[in-house]
């Protein structure tokens, strides 16, 4: 007999979530995706399409939506987490009565929670009071766009027990979309939050007219701080160099696609943090943890320069030209 196919809750129905939902149900999963808005649901379930953010790309026929998180939770082999990241904690409270005993959970949150400096794997953990074996990170060079259209991509699923990861990475894997597992979930989700910092500072850059010289040098040391923050958690360096650290940093700080990126272009410009997040349109994770992501250096005694201006710039206690000379003026060193 025949093993039935993988179930997966996506929540919720945003971009990457729908990008999400698409790749699982293209792989042949059973997939439901939790939208907030009733008429979200009824557009993907009934029209196949996300108005709010694919109206133009038919959704697989398979996939279906609800506003019911039970209903969506019924029997989900995998839960699927898209949510901003400072909004998790208070998602989570009121969907974890509905877990199933059996159900692992995918964390796709690329950001630090504020007030607590936590990963999405710590807080799931907390919330849920699910175990380590059962917590999920993916996390790579994926933007949703490009997902929808079926081009090649690939990412990191990460979980210290490596028969999870591989449960997942075969619920996941189609001929555009190729996951590789791992066991370092520190160094997969610190590369997904750090690489929305760089790719704010390349994208400011970018708004002010710097070359590409200028933009090869703040990803090239943005890698670098990145690495040291991270190694210093515990996350294997080679994590860092791979499709959630080097690979997400290069398509984050490099496409027109990325919302960091974009947000970074826009205060380059010379827009106010209001302008650039209403020009953005949609949740910028750098903004929210840049200065998480500094709190959590200093407490590493970990030097992370790009950081800290990008900081500095997003609290209004830099101007674009301060921070510009404050990276080339530092004091030469060896690489």
């Amino acid at each position: 007999m025949s093993q039935h196919p993988a179930r997966a809750a996506v929540f919720s129905a945003g971009s990457w979530g729908t990008a999400a939902a698409t790749i699982l149900a293209d792989a042949g999963a059973s997939t439901v995706l939790h939208a907030r808005r009733a008429e979200i649901a009824t557009a993907i379930t009934g029209g196949h399409r996300n108005p709010d953010y694919f109206p133009d790309i038919e959704l697989p026929a398979s996939l279906t939506a609800t506003t019911d998180p039970a209903a969506a939770l019924d029997g989900a082999d995998f839960l699927v987490l898209s949510v901003p990241a400072q909004s998790l904690r208070h998602c989570l409270a009121a969907w974890t009565p509905h877990l199933q005993p059996q159900t692992v959970i995918i964390s796709l949150m690329k950001g630090i929670e504020t007030h607590t400096h936590l990963r999405a794997s710590e807080i799931i953990r907390e919330v849920t009071g699910v175990p380590a074996e059962r917590v999920v990170v993916l996390s790579g060079p994926n933007l949703a766009l490009e997902i929808m259209a079926r081009q090649p991509a690939a990412a990191t699923i990460a979980c210290s027990d490596e028969d999870t990861a591989r449960r997942f990475q075969t619920a996941c894997h189609t001929s555009y979309f190729r996951p590789y597992t791992s066991s370092d979930v520190i160094g997969c989700e610190m590369g997904g939050a750090l690489k929305n910092v760089i790719a704010l500072a390349v994208g400011i850059a970018t708004g002010m007219g710097l070359g590409h010289n200028a933009t090869a040098l703040i990803m090239t040391r943005g890698l670098a701080e990145s690495m040291r923050l991270a190694t210093a958690m515990g996350a294997q360096p080679v994590t860092l160099a791979g499709l959630s650290g080097m690979g997400d940093l290069m398509a984050t700080c490099s496409s027109p696609l990325s919302r960091n990126r974009t947000f970074g272009t826009h205060l380059g410009n010379g827009l106010s943090l209001a302008e650039a997040a209403n020009a953005t349109r949609q949740t910028t994770e750098g903004v929210k943890s840049a200065e998480a992501i500094l709190d959590l250096a200093r407490v590493h005694g970990v030097d992370m320069p790009i950081t800290s201006v990008v900081t500095a710039v997003l609290h209004g206690t830099a101007t674009l030209g301060e921070a510009a000379a404050a990276l080339m003026q530092r004091p030469p060193k060896p690489e």
